[in-house]
């Protein structure tokens, strides 16, 4: 294995890169969607039991199949990945947002209110900050779940180390095909876990020091 790495750190070096890229903007963008949903629907107890409807229900729909779906609309490439992986990333954030939202205690944000803050100015300044732990906490989870499925996107020609899995796999049996997918996993792996620790110390810096566990 040390030898195809070494032979191939370029290629290896180039998809780590993409396929870390992919996540990270696709998990960027999810979260903002889910954030804003959460804003709109956690003060309603019907529209809070529709949002975690559609995060269960959504983590249900397999990635193969709805790259499937996406093929007829938008054909091969980046787009059905993006699009894919941003659904996947949004469900996990939503869920949590709304819970950490919900479990602020209403006496603060009503206190807020009195002394002059705006509805958006305490939902900004007040609510998201307390509930910032919950929400990294889904962040956390949507980042490690969607390195896994990255790996499908190489199914429909999407970057990242999927390319190496999905190759080795298509030649079982040939030269350097089990090194090659074992080569993809483990830097997925380990690119996942390095993004962990780097939620970890952002989560340090950033969560109110009076609320840090």
């Amino acid at each position: 294995m040390w030898d195809f790495v070494v032979d191939r750190r370029g290629q290896i070096a180039t998809q780590a890169v993409q396929h870390v890229s992919l996540v990270v903007q696709c998990v960027l963008l999810g979260t903002l969607i889910a954030l804003a949903l959460a804003a709109l629907v956690y003060r309603s107890a019907t529209a809070t039991a529709v949002a975690n409807g559609v995060s269960a229900v959504g983590l249900t729909i397999p990635a193969f199949a709805l790259l499937g779906i996406l093929l007829a609309p938008f054909g091969f490439g980046v787009t059905p990945a993006v699009i894919a992986l941003t659904f996947y990333a949004a469900l996990p954030v939503l869920r949590n947002a709304v819970v950490g939202l919900a479990g602020v205690d209403r006496a603060l944000t009503e206190s807020a209110r009195g002394i002059g803050m705006s509805r958006a100015a305490t939902l900004v300044r007040v609510e998201f900050p307390l509930a910032w732990p919950v929400i990294l906490a889904g962040i956390r989870v949507s980042t490690q779940m969607v390195m896994g499925i990255a790996a499908i996107a190489a199914y429909v020609l999407g970057p990242g180390l999927g390319g190496l899995i999905f190759t080795g796999l298509s030649r079982l049996g040939g030269a350097n095909a089990l090194t090659s997918a074992l080569t993809g996993t483990i830097a997925i792996v380990v690119l996942a876990l390095v993004l962990d620790l780097l939620l970890l110390l952002l989560g340090r810096l950033t969560t109110p020091r009076g609320i840090r566990v």
